[in-house]
């Protein structure tokens, strides 16, 4: 069985399907899913789907392209959704300066905001960069000084020394769809360097699909196609990859 870290169920490319696909979860060999907020609607949304489903535990936050759209009260939203059974993390909050689709020093002020709130709460965070690796390390090695924060790389996308920083600092190293794309050599370096305690998978769905649906719509059940990349890439079996990143998803989730 298979741990899927990070998903947006919520997202409207699964409005006609969306019950049935998380139904049919466990005979696609798929223990538990993570869906993870973007912003305040979809944080509600994420905490409907595991109220809803037993199988769906809910990431609530506020990603770096909407910090510009935020509300004066929505660190206490976030602080009230946390209250929820089954949200596990803050998230996926972070920088990117790929898209800049929110001014930099607000992206800056919302992740910082974000971080306090969760090293509060005592929860994990889920953290996005693109095009911001040096900026994003910096702001969490600060955040990181006198314990309390730790979390995840989600779809880590740096080099091989940087994840070994973040290691150091408490984090776990999330790999999805794009360790399976032939032209991913950062990749799949990480995927072969990374200490398997330390290892997750994701799809991010219905983004980044892996090969061989590469193109389509992503989906939990394909996170097997991730785990198989890395397991050939690391000479072990898809049963060892998929047994050590479940234990870690409910390590760092904290669940039992």
């Amino acid at each position: 069985m298979f741990i899927d870290s990070h998903a947006h169920l919520d997202d409207e490319r699964f409005d006609e399907d969306r019950e049935i696909l998380i139904e049919s979860l466990k005979e696609n060999n798929i223990d538990l899913v993570f869906n993870i907020g973007a912003d305040i609607k979809s944080s509600k949304a994420s905490v409907q789907l595991a109220k809803k489903f037993e199988n769906i535990y809910a990431v609530v936050g506020v990603h770096p392209h909407d910090a510009k759209d935020v509300e004066e009260d929505y660190l206490d939203i976030l602080r009230e959704l946390s209250k929820e059974e089954k949200v596990v993390a803050i998230g996926e909050i972070g920088l990117d300066y790929y898209y800049d689709n929110s001014p930099r020093d607000i992206q800056k002020k919302v992740f910082k905001e974000q971080l306090d709130l969760a090293k509060e709460l005592d929860l994990p965070v889920v953290i996005h960069t693109r095009d911001a690796a040096q900026e994003t390390f910096d702001i969490l090695k600060e955040a990181a000084e006198g314990g309390k924060l730790r979390g995840i790389m989600h779809c880590y996308s740096g080099s091989v020394e940087m994840a070994m920083e973040y290691i150091k600092l408490g984090f776990y190293i999330s790999l999805g769809g794009p360790v399976t794309f032939k032209n991913s050599k950062v990749a799949k370096e990480v995927a072969k360097a990374i200490p398997l305690d330390r290892l997750l998978i994701e799809t991010d769905c219905p983004y980044l699909t892996p090969e061989p649906y590469r193109g389509k719509r992503n989906e939990p059940k394909y996170v097997k196609y991730t785990a198989e990349a890395i397991a050939e890439l690391r000479g072990i079996s898809v049963e060892e990859v998929a047994k050590a990143t479940s234990e870690n998803a409910k390590t760092i989730f904290g669940i039992k």
